[in-house]
């Protein structure tokens, strides 16, 4: 039996120490800003990128760059290694799309290997758990093939809320509308939206003020957890450059669920260039999406 490796895009949002420490190959998602495309080994901190953001640079995304996914698959394959792909949603990026084809031209040259693509049809650190998953279940001893049937057969109970502090960059990715956006923030609306089952991201409800906004997403999971509640496992917050709300919603979720790890980590620039400043996503394993 081949040994594989398990790779993502750099959408999954996971920390940095656990993809290298886990071996986990990464496909870049790319976003421009003043002109400079960003992604490969030219990178703003997430902080430089949000004050960016603040200051009112708009950037523009792209997803993952065919080329770069042929050499870094061959790369793998020329190891005499499988690949488990664990793809961003297809139904917000063309990144997955890139992978498949980019994997079927690869296997006609390796007709030996094996190249499994999941797409996770979910975002930011909802990919991410899918990715923590594969590598749990392979240090146990799982080969791809049970990986991926078991993350088929699970995704849909990987679960993303969120909720943005600005409402105009939902209108500028055609979220709402501009008149949705300037009377919302009149009156401090805040969107609660989640990851459907076709891996969109859509409104749920909407709540007043931002510690209502996080504390509604907080009593929401919990609702949605169901058989997961009691499971001792983990809670992922991702953040547009707003740590203090991130600790805030991780603070409620520890009162009500101690027992549940929290990981808390920054909103990729890919995503983050949607969502805007001060977005907050908290990723948890669900009944129901």
């Amino acid at each position: 039996m081949r040994d594989f490796v398990i790779t993502a895009d750099s959408n999954c949002d996971l920390l940095e120490e656990y993809i290298k420490e886990n071996n986990i190959g990464i496909i870049p998602h790319y976003y421009d800003m003043n002109g400079i495309t960003y992604g490969d080994e030219v990178n703003l901190t997430p902080r430089d990128f949000y004050n960016q953001m603040r200051q009112g640079k708009m950037p523009t995304t792209m997803a993952s760059n065919p080329a770069v996914i042929q050499s870094t698959f061959q790369n793998y394959l020329d190891q005499n290694l499988d690949i488990l792909h664990i793809s961003f949603s297809s139904a917000l990026s063309g990144g997955c799309s890139n992978v498949v084809t980019g994997a079927e031209e690869l296997l006609e040259e390796y007709p030996e290997a094996k190249i499994f693509v999941v797409d996770t049809l979910n975002a930011s650190m909802g990919e991410g758990m899918a990715v923590m998953k594969a590598v749990q279940l392979k240090k146990e001893g799982k080969t791809i093939h049970e990986i991926v049937r078991w993350l088929e057969d699970h995704k849909m109970e990987f679960c993303v809320r969120f909720t943005v502090d600005d409402l105009g960059h939902l209108h500028r990715g055609g979220r709402i509308s501009k008149t949705t956006a300037i009377v919302g923030s009149m009156i401090n609306i805040k969107p609660i939206l989640h990851i459907d089952n076709e891996g969109h991201l859509v409104p749920l409800s909407t709540t007043r003020g931002r510690k209502k906004s996080l504390s509604t997403i907080c009593n929401d999971m919990i609702e949605s957890m169901g058989k997961y509640r009691d499971e001792h496992d983990t809670i992922c917050i991702a953040h547009g450059d707003s740590l203090e709300d991130a600790e805030y919603l991780a603070n409620l979720i520890k009162d009500k669920l101690p027992h549940k790890q929290v990981i808390i980590n920054y909103i990729s620039p890919s995503i983050g260039s949607h969502s805007g400043p001060g977005a907050i996503g908290l990723c948890f394993m669900g009944e129901k999406r």
